[in-house]
């Protein structure tokens, strides 16, 4: 097996932001900032509304976050193959407008008083349509804003500005929601998105990243996707540890809630607070992240099995002020995997190819929400609210455990050190050469 040797050499505070010099990643960055604020806002509202307005109680919680999330299994592939088919600055115009349009549309029935649990349904589902078409496309598009070297660096920042998001959306969606209700917070989020709008109209024109040369129809060229992964057990790996998180571990929108109320019985604003005391972690996970040169797989498996631990240790936690502080570092490892994953897959996957590899990364992360959001709505009710969290954070460590004895010794991946390429390359394995094409 061939190694590639770790980058020892630390980078400077400065490097940290480095991606940062680029004016049209700058735009594009600051647009996203504000959006994500709006976007954690109307999560908040989303679950308050349905929690407590309307009386939906968790299992409704869980059958909307679902819902939501369920775009991610069904469409975020097809949002991939326009990723590598189309222009996506066009793309990235036509979802932000959609989803801009979602929150308004919700704003609206909120206000005049017309909303009903099914209206929250459908919205929340055309809602994860917009951000499933969104999100390959979004992350794609950061090739063509920065040089290969500074990839991985504007990932960690992606996740920076999302979780710098985290940490105001939360904490002003409480506040607003105690004062003047959830309905202007929808409205806000709809006029958020046209920062993201603004910002791709002022960039400068960045040259299209390589189009795929695969023939055939539309399936085709997904199916041509799939096997690539599947000839990468080193992305294997990775995309079953992610699935574990995503899918048991990552339901705060829903867990935060139950605790704070079935557990903690605090009101909206110590609710709100929460998500922001978690985006601290997230944050700081995401920085630290960014001084990181290499994306390494070792990362990625160790970090999952701590956010596994911590996540178990927090719903044990017997006060709100605990549980509060507890959401730290669990938020630090939750970037750590992430951002680990997410740079690994950019890195070694080829520019032609790299929408479809990294809708099944969304698509893995995010689609298994559907199938665990509302069984974890339904062990709280059974269970209590604690449950939601001790079993995600076992649930998590044993999808981990299995990835590694699946992948790691068959594939001759080597844990100890990065399988990582040039972004044009692919990496070499003990067990088969893979081309780039």
């Amino acid at each position: 097996m061939k190694e590639f040797p770790l980058l020892r050499k630390a980078p400077s505070s400065r490097s940290m932001f480095r991606s940062l010099r680029h004016r049209d990643y700058r735009l594009f960055w600051f647009g996203m900032v504000v959006s994500n604020i709006g976007t954690w806002m109307q999560r908040v509202a989303q679950d308050w509304l349905v929690l407590v307005v309307l009386g939906g109680g968790a299992e409704a919680v869980g059958i909307t976050t679902g819902l939501q999330f369920l775009p991610f299994l069904l469409v975020t592939p097809f949002g991939g193959l326009l990723a590598d088919r189309l222009p996506k600055r066009k793309l990235l115009l036509a979802t932000n407008a959609f989803m801009g349009a979602t929150g308004l549309t919700l704003g609206v029935l909120v206000v005049t008083g017309t909303a009903q649990i099914w209206h929250v349904y459908v919205l929340a589902f055309l809602l994860g349509v917009g951000t499933a078409l969104d999100n390959p496309a979004r992350q794609a598009f950061v090739g063509e804003l920065v040089d290969n070297g500074e990839l991985a660096n504007a990932v960690a920042l992606n996740s920076a500005s999302f979780n710098a998001a985290r940490l105001i959306g939360p904490g002003l969606a409480g506040v607003l929601i105690g004062t003047i209700g959830t309905g202007p917070v929808f409205l806000l989020n709809a006029v958020s998105f046209g920062a993201p709008v603004l910002a791709l109209l002022l960039l400068s024109g960045p040259a299209p990243a390589a189009a795929s040369t695969s023939d055939g129809g539309a399936f085709a060229r997904l199916a041509e996707g799939v096997r690539y992964v599947r000839g990468r057990p080193d992305l294997m790996l990775v995309l079953l540890v992610v699935f574990g998180v995503g899918t048991f571990g990552l339901n705060f929108q829903m867990t935060t809630a139950l605790m704070a109320t079935a557990i903690y019985d605090k009101g909206p604003h110590a609710y709100g607070l929460l998500g922001s005391i978690l985006a601290i972690g997230s944050l700081s996970g995401a920085l630290l992240a960014a001084r990181r040169t290499t994306p390494r797989q070792r990362l990625v498996v160790g970090g999952a099995v701590a956010f596994g631990v911590l996540e178990v240790t927090a719903g044990l936690m017997p006060n709100y002020a605990l549980f509060a502080v507890s959401l730290v570092p669990i938020g630090v490892m939750t970037m750590t995997v992430l951002t680990a994953a997410n740079g690994y897959i950019q890195t070694t996957v080829p520019a032609h190819m790299r929408g479809r590899v990294l809708s099944l990364y969304v698509m893995i992360l995010m689609g298994g929400t559907p199938a665990g959001a509302p069984v974890i709505g339904w062990v709280a009710d059974l269970f209590g609210a604690r449950w939601s969290l001790l079993g995600g954070g076992i649930l998590t460590i044993a999808c981990t455990v299995l990835a590694v004895l699946i992948f790691a010794r068959p594939s001759g991946v080597e844990l100890r050190h990065p399988l990582r390429t040039a972004p044009h390359r692919v990496a070499t394995h003990s067990v088969a050469t893979h081309s780039a094409s």
